[in-house]
């Protein structure tokens, strides 16, 4: 199983037997977590930033999905973060597999083509993504679930088979949007909106 290259923990997050809510409210707290400690920042610093002001045990309830999120809190927490919230909740709904026929899938086409090479029934994926590569030097691409169903049309296995695939292979939190300098240094920066989307 691949896991961050940040924390060491698992890429995809086990959420098997959990209740569908329970599971979605700890897919979203992990993110913001992972997306936080990404930043440098520790649960207090973090509260400090926010408009506000929740304090920390709130901030750690939602962090292990122990909380629910209203919409408008989870707006204020990402836009501190410097992260679109839309971004977010995708991001967590692919690490933990949930919903993946209604999401476009963010791909670390280096992690997709090194995987796909080793054989199986995925290996025309090998291909697909060092051809996206030329397209796409950063090594992101988003996929929208129209793409992944023409692919699996030509993997020749069903859509779920492949996004499930297709998720493991999520860049590590929100990488190259940091990369990018994404972020003010007083962490109220934004994202400036470059996504790479695959068309088919």
């Amino acid at each position: 199983m691949r896991t961050c290259e940040g924390c060491g923990r698992p890429a995809v997050l086990d959420l098997s037997g959990e209740e569908p809510r329970k599971a979605f409210a700890r897919a979203v707290g992990e993110e913001l977590r992972r997306v936080r400690e990404e930043r440098g920042w520790s649960r207090a610093r973090f509260v400090e930033l926010l408009p506000s002001r929740i304090g920390e045990r709130t901030l750690l309830s939602y962090e292990r999905g122990l909380r629910q999120l209203t919409a408008l809190r989870l707006v204020e927490l990402c836009q501190v973060l410097g992260v679109e919230a839309p971004t977010l909740l995708a991001q967590a709904l692919q690490r933990a597999r949930l919903h993946l026929e209604n999401i476009p899938l963010r791909l670390d086409l280096n992690a997709l083509l090194q995987a796909s090479r080793d054989g199986g029934r995925f290996r025309p994926m090998a291909q697909w993504a060092r051809n996206s590569l030329n397209d796409h030097p950063d090594g992101i691409v988003t996929v929208g679930s129209a793409v992944v169903r023409n692919l699996a049309l030509f993997v020749g296995c069903d859509h779920d088979d492949l996004a499930n695939y297709l998720a493991r292979f999520i860049p590590d939190a929100l990488r190259s949007r940091v990369a990018k300098g994404a972020f003010a240094a007083t962490g109220h920066g934004h994202y400036d909106g470059e996504t790479h989307h695959v068309a088919l």
